[in-house]
């Protein structure tokens, strides 16, 4: 971090108003409407001037789908573009080293890697445990290239994946030079955990890259609060959904990815808009030689310019503010949290991950016990909340791997042949596995967040289940539908 930036980041943090002020002017309707924030690691909020400027523009001129020189097309164009270069400028990307290319989310970009990606025998995917399913899901595109598929196991009881264990992953394979990269196969892993908020080491960049692997960084819960400086850091791969960042516009993502990195790639298929020529009758074609070879179809024109716009939200607020703020409530919420007992001394809530805010972000997930120390159902949890106006999100949010470690179940258990072939129901699958719960409750912070919803959510949990059995909570429930 630059001394302007880290003399800027304590200046706005040294003014405790400024994010009162913020929330007041920027996301006042939260207060408006009674409402008690805590999913932005499920979607991040929009100000009130991003919803204005896309107003603005949207009322303001006529825009028409880009990729031609009608007048309409090229304004559409121009703006697309603009967002483009504004993309790589927040990531301090060199654009003749890095590409930007428009997905509708992240999971969009992981599997536009997965599918074009050259796995082969003897090559590997290598996995930690923690990592999200659209991450997880990049193992089926291994397993059809007859590579390997390497889990990497947590380290720490603090669900932390050890330097020592990723080394002896990669160690595994064949032994490759840097300069093969991507020869012996990819890490895919996330730089946060959108689980339990720990940040994974970037320096597991260059450990890979040394070892001849390419790297996706799965970025989506990082980048709301945190930067990500790809002149430092070189991955070859980093996927975003936007609207986690700054909550609008829905439905647009990016893969920016070296552009020596995007030569490997070999897409299985081509659409409109990502060919430099094609012929119907001879059955050959020719892809693009730019972003758009992965860019397929029409692009959502009148959404991606809502990404500069913010982008240049966030960077006038301070994303390096944005980050002391978040982890100054985190730090407050873990503090909190801790201090909640039963009458009778024991604890009323069990947190998964780190218990401090050293290497981590501003996501907690939790179970409720109840004073025998049973787990309350999420479900409950989650029901209750909703009635007095909280949104938190309950389950296992789509990490398999750190709800597994999280629950401490069997490992033998989860690879046996009964569980694995087993139908029914999600409840059926719980049982099974001898689970007291579904899932866990899990509460995220982000730049509208306030001491004030620190103060509800601690309040909500010690008056709704101080002293009270779990199986008093559990009852009128609705069934489980998908974790």
């Amino acid at each position: 971090m630059s001394e302007t930036r880290t003399t800027t980041a304590a200046r706005l943090s040294a003014d405790p108003g400024r994010f009162a002020r913020l929330r007041a002017d920027e996301y006042g309707y939260l207060d408006e409407h009674g409402h008690t924030y805590l999913d932005y690691t499920g979607a991040g909020l929009p100000a009130r001037s991003q919803l204005a400027a896309h107003k603005a523009r949207i009322t303001g001129a006529c825009y028409g789908n880009p990729h031609s020189d009608n007048p309409t097309s090229a304004a559409a164009t121009e703006l697309v573009e603009r967002a483009r270069a504004r993309v790589l400028e927040h990531l301090n990307a060199d654009p003749a080293e890095y590409a930007a290319i428009f997905t509708a989310n992240a999971t969009g970009a992981c599997r536009l890697v997965g599918e074009a990606f050259p796995f082969r025998r003897g090559s590997r995917l290598v996995l930690p445990l923690d990592n999200h399913n659209s991450v997880n899901g990049l193992r089926e595109f291994a397993r059809s290239g007859h590579a390997r598929v390497v889990q990497v196991p947590f380290s720490t009881p603090d669900l932390r994946v050890g330097d020592d264990a990723m080394a002896a992953a990669l160690d595994g394979g064949r032994t490759r030079r840097p300069e093969d990269r991507g020869r012996a196969g990819l890490l895919a892993y996330p730089a946060q955990s959108n689980f339990t908020g720990v940040r994974h080491p970037l320096e597991w960049i260059e450990l890979a890259h040394d070892r001849g692997y390419a790297v996706l960084l799965d970025a989506a819960a990082y980048l709301p609060t945190q930067s990500l400086d790809l002149s430092v850091v070189k991955p070859d791969f980093v996927t975003a959904s936007w609207y986690k960042v700054f909550g609008y516009p829905t439905g647009v993502g990016c893969l920016v990815a070296r552009r020596d990195s995007l030569d490997m790639l070999r897409r299985p298929w081509f659409s409109g808009g990502t060919i430099h020529v094609v012929s119907a009758e001879g059955g050959w074609h020719r892809m693009a030689e730019d972003e758009s070879a992965f860019e397929d179809g029409t692009l959502n024109f009148l959404a991606i310019p809502d990404v500069a716009t913010g982008l240049d939200h966030i960077a006038s607020v301070g994303l390096d503010a944005i980050s002391s703020h978040v982890s100054d409530l985190t730090g407050r919420l873990l503090t909190g949290l801790r201090s909640l007992r039963h009458s009778g001394g024991r604890p009323l809530v069990r947190v998964y991950g780190p218990e401090d805010t050293e290497r981590r972000g501003g996501t907690i997930a939790l179970n409720v016990l109840d004073p025998q120390g049973r787990v309350v159902d999420e479900r409950a949890v989650g029901r209750d909340s909703t009635a007095c106006g909280i949104s938190l999100r309950t389950g296992c949010f789509c990490n398999p791997g750190a709800g597994e470690e999280a629950f401490a179940i069997s490992r033998r258990l989860l690879r046996g042949r009964t569980v694995g072939r087993m139908s029914g129901t999600l409840d059926d699958y719980l049982t099974r596995l001898g689970l007291p719960s579904g899932g866990a409750v899990r509460v995220s912070l982000g730049i509208a967040s306030s001491p004030e919803d620190l103060a509800v959510f601690l309040l909500f949990v010690e008056d709704t289940y101080r002293d009270r059995p779990a199986a008093d909570a559990a009852v009128r429930l609705r069934p489980r539908l998908r974790c």
